[in-house]
């Protein structure tokens, strides 16, 4: 029986988190200055096998192979979001192979992408940080085939994964239809508790909740391609709910409403929120798109910060037609997501905004 995770007391070895400027998917650039860079990648030639590519922004590349089978490719790595180098490893892996469930793939493989501050850490610190990345690899029934590795001067992991679908059955992020409701399947809040941790405020059972949430595999992708009634799928991750939920409109050239009542939170974190105990990407995110949100009057900072607040290895946001509600959410049942609540809906507008109810 495994040990319950526990919040590490003080060691003669730093803090992973003390080594970087970031963690998790809070270390992502902002969606404004991401899409300054990026603006001129589309220019390159694009072959016809290349189902899905850079133009949606999308979790991962699919490429078709045959008239049966397509490779999806993806990677994902990250500075430390916590100090136990095992599960930053189990965090840092299954946000990584989110990324094809998302697609609605199998994984089938991955490589370790290893940047080490190796005169800082020690090699069972190391070790350990591979080894929790090797677990959640098990867990998935994929092996780790290679990788590469470096001396950082940050402590940086993450994995290439590669999975396989069937082309008939990617689900984009482009291809909700108005008239969709939205279904999250983890609760938000990680960003939150991430820098409650950093600041020695997040207690032991929300530290466990933290790590619960965070080494979730979220398996229901392939089950949920599989139903005719989903449209599209992504997942939760740097940009917040609201900067996913806005790349579903702008793939729809529609709008996006969302009932916040509705919307999953993890234990303690609005509270949390309210004490302004919230992460530098919540706000660069809120500058990346927030002209494109619309708020009720009465709409709290803390919430604001929830709405934003980036998501490592966070749910699956699915678009679905009406009829298809319940079988999705008995799907992520059947997958142990218990949590998982319809929050919202496409509706017209074509203007690629997202609206708070």
């Amino acid at each position: 029986m495994t040990a319950e995770p526990s919040i590490p007391k003080a060691s003669s070895s730093p803090r992973l988190t003390s080594l970087s400027h970031g963690g998790g998917c809070g270390c992502k650039i902002a969606p404004g200055v991401l899409s300054e860079i990026l603006k001129n990648t589309n220019k390159m030639p694009v072959p016809p096998q290349l189902l899905v590519g850079l133009d949606t922004a999308d979790d991962a590349a699919v490429y078709q192979l045959s008239d049966d089978i397509a490779v999806i490719a993806t990677t994902d790595f990250f500075m430390p979001i916590v100090d136990d180098p095992y599960q930053f490893g189990r965090i840092a892996a299954t946000n990584a192979i989110s990324d094809v469930y998302a697609m609605g793939g199998t994984p089938i493989f991955a490589l370790a992408l290893v940047g080490m501050p190796v005169n800082v850490l020690s090699t069972e610190v190391i070790g350990k940080i591979l080894e929790g990345g090797e677990s959640v690899c098990r867990e998935a029934g994929i092996p780790i085939a290679g990788g590469h590795t470096i001396d950082s001067v940050e402590a940086i992991y993450g994995l290439v994964a590669l999975g396989v679908v069937h082309p008939k059955k990617i689900k984009r992020n482009s291809d909700a239809q108005v008239g969709d409701q939205l279904i999250l399947g983890k609760p938000l809040g990680v960003g939150v508790m991430s820098a409650a941790l950093k600041k020695g405020l997040l207690s032991e059972a929300g530290y466990e909740q933290m790590i619960a949430v965070t080494t979730k595999l979220n398996t229901p992708g392939p089950d949920l391609a599989a139903l005719a009634g989903v449209h599209a799928l992504t997942d939760v991750t740097g940009f917040g709910l609201a900067g996913h939920a806005l790349e579903l409109a702008r793939g729809a050239q529609a709008d996006v409403a969302i009932d916040w009542a509705k919307v999953p939170l993890l234990p303690g974190v609005r509270e949390l929120a309210a004490q302004g105990t919230v992460t530098g990407a919540s706000g660069r995110n809120w500058d990346g798109y927030g002209a494109q949100v619309d708020l009720p009057p009465d709409f709290s900072a803390a919430d604001r910060a929830l709405l934003t607040d980036p998501q490592t290895s966070g749910g699956l946001l699915v678009s679905c037609a009406p009829s298809a509600v319940t079988d999705v959410l008995a799907v992520f049942e059947r997958h142990g997501f218990g949590a998982a609540a319809q929050i919202g809906e496409m509706v017209p507008g074509g203007r690629g905004r997202l609206t708070l109810r």
